[in-house]
């Protein structure tokens, strides 16, 4: 071979193995490049007085709970209610049926259903020892396994506990991947002013992925597994969105109660939703 042909076939190797690069890249950023719409398909700005929008939001009500919690929801203007521009969600020390707290359960479950999407939540956190915040979604539907939870999946945006102040976590579950289990997939991020500022929770969901954010800054990412079946990647059916204070329970209240902490108040400034394109 001469010299010519040898840089000639030396020149045509390093453009295969470019063109190649270059095709990874592009099928890499088409698996992973999420286009949402520009403005919002469903929102809550809160822009009003009085009650949460009852063409938005529904309750659970009672004082039968899960995971030990010890609150009472109800949806007396004491425990929720829009004023000055915010949703204020409160706990409160106070004795209802063989309770000790109430609180507030909100959730958009026949007024707000969604598959895919980005989620923007921005809101300040309530203060002190026993309190139990989150903003998550869960099924609206019930299609897998034993028809509840987990199969049928759960996505917490934000939870946060009162007794470590200064973290949030995110977090999926589903029946491969549970907190019963202790398989659950899910980090934390240290987050300055929680319960002094406001900070916009999100998470970005898609028919592959759900990452979640605060304050635009990633902090957790779960991929669908390959060869998925519902068991480890049942977010492919409508969920809906949840916003409330827990009192106490098995995560909540690991470190006590404080009843001093209370009247404790989660402030929510909008939430949005947009649609996956």
């Amino acid at each position: 071979m001469s010299i010519s042909a040898h840089k000639l076939h030396i020149h045509r190797l390093l453009l295969g193995l470019i063109l190649i690069g270059a095709f990874h890249n592009f099928t890499l950023a088409q698996k992973t490049t999420r286009v949402f719409a520009k403005k919002p398909g469903w929102k809550d700005e809160f822009n009003y007085q009085g009650k949460p929008d009852t063409n938005k939001w529904n309750y659970d009500l009672g004082c039968n709970w899960y995971n030990d919690e010890v609150q009472c929801y109800t949806n007396r203007p004491e425990n929720v209610r829009v004023e000055n521009g915010h949703l204020t969600i409160e706990a409160r020390h106070e004795k209802m049926e063989h309770r000790e707290y109430t609180s507030t359960r909100l959730l958009s479950k026949g007024k707000g259903d969604f598959v895919y999407g980005r989620f923007d939540v921005r809101a300040k956190l309530p203060r002190g020892i026993g309190t139990w915040p989150a903003i998550w979604l869960l099924f609206s539907d019930t299609p897998y396994g034993n028809r509840g939870w987990p199969e049928n999946g759960e996505i917490d945006i934000m939870e946060h506990v009162g007794f470590d102040p200064d973290h949030v976590h995110g977090t999926i579950h589903c029946a491969a991947f549970n907190h019963v289990q202790g398989t659950q997939k899910g980090t934390k991020k240290s987050v300055k002013g929680l319960e002094e500022e406001f900070h916009t929770f999100r998470c970005d969901w898609t028919p592959n992925n759900i990452k979640i954010f605060v304050d635009d800054q990633e902090y957790f990412s779960f991929d669908k597994p390959a060869n998925a079946t519902w068991k480890e990647w049942p977010f492919d059916h409508p969920h809906h969105l949840i916003l409330n204070i827990a009192v106490g329970g098995g995560w909540g209240g690991q470190k006590g109660i404080d009843p001093k902490a209370f009247p404790a108040k989660m402030e929510i400034d909008y939430v949005r939703y947009y649609p996956l394109k």
